[in-house]
């Protein structure tokens, strides 16, 4: 609040949305595991495959205060991408495993996987939004940073537009098709770059405070919150609010390649899984993130 006498002689108001929220400890994962995919909510949450090492096809879920081991994917991975918005209905994009980055797709219904419609191009390490039936995922590794962007309407995959500038290891939020955020990864160095989709073309943003790759994306295309990180591993935090970011609480533990779910919201937000360096330790640490 400020009193401009100069000019209109009045009080003026300006004001920010800013998450003052709080991280708070939530049941450890039964395996700890980095670079893993994830969908659902703080108490209703999946966590997907992941590296553990080795590669593993285990699948957990989360009932607000504990994880359970259930349907394992048909084939294991890491640095799949995980699409869908709640966690009985989730699509495993592509990922990781011998003898590289790979097209297979698999659908799980709440209770087991199924081999679905393979992707036009090798997906991993990239970006997604949307639900398990209609989706797009983007960017990535394989070939080196990736702008490629797929749609996804349930049986098939469409190539849409490319982002602007080809990246991996980012995060990203979003919870339709026609809206996303892809923000930071991984373009030698390690990018602010923040970029918006609005169903047909990506536009820059404004970027990060802190440049990041391996970070954890929760939220929508307008209220996100980006967690964690490398090259060092991060507490760091920083919420969107359509305009700009804004550092917020940290995480108790520094982490990389860690996974985020908070689908439809910024302000109830889960965290779980990542490492302390590449070749680990592994973590299985879970943490929450409340207004």
């Amino acid at each position: 609040v400020y009193f401009n006498s100069s000019s209109t002689n009045a009080f003026k108001v300006t004001q920010a949305k800013v998450p003052a929220g709080t991280w708070a400890s939530g049941g450890s994962l039964n395996d700890a595991r980095s670079q893993i995919a994830g969908v659902g909510t703080q108490t209703a949450a999946i966590c997907i495959g992941g590296n553990t090492p080795p590669v593993t096809a285990n699948v957990e879920t989360y009932d607000g205060s504990s994880w359970t081991e259930t349907g394992d994917l048909n084939t294991a991975r890491r640095l799949a991408q995980g699409m869908g918005t709640v966690y009985t209905s989730a699509l495993a994009v592509g990922g990781y495993y011998s003898p590289g980055y790979q097209s297979i797709v698999e659908s799980w219904d709440g209770s087991s996987w199924t081999e679905t419609t393979d992707t036009n191009s090798n997906k991993g390490a990239g970006g997604q939004a949307g639900t398990s039936t209609a989706g797009i995922v983007f960017a990535g590794v394989p070939g080196g940073p990736q702008v490629s962007n797929e749609y996804w309407n349930g049986s098939s995959w469409t190539e849409l537009a490319d982002l602007n500038t080809g990246r991996r290891n980012g995060g990203s939020a979003g919870t339709a098709y026609t809206a996303a955020i892809y923000f930071g990864g991984s373009n030698t160095p390690d990018s602010a770059v923040v970029e918006q989709w609005d169903g047909s073309s990506w536009t820059e943003v404004s970027d990060l405070n802190t440049a990041r790759e391996e970070s954890a994306g929760a939220g929508t295309s307008t209220l996100a919150l980006a967690s964690g990180g490398a090259p060092h591993p991060k507490t760091n935090v920083e919420a969107w609010d359509g305009t700009s970011w804004t550092e917020v609480a940290d995480l108790a533990t520094a982490r990389r390649e860690l996974a985020a779910q908070a689908s439809n919201s910024q302000t109830s937000a889960l965290v779980f899984g990542g490492s302390t360096a590449p070749g680990g330790p592994y973590l299985s640490v879970t943490e929450e993130f409340t207004v």
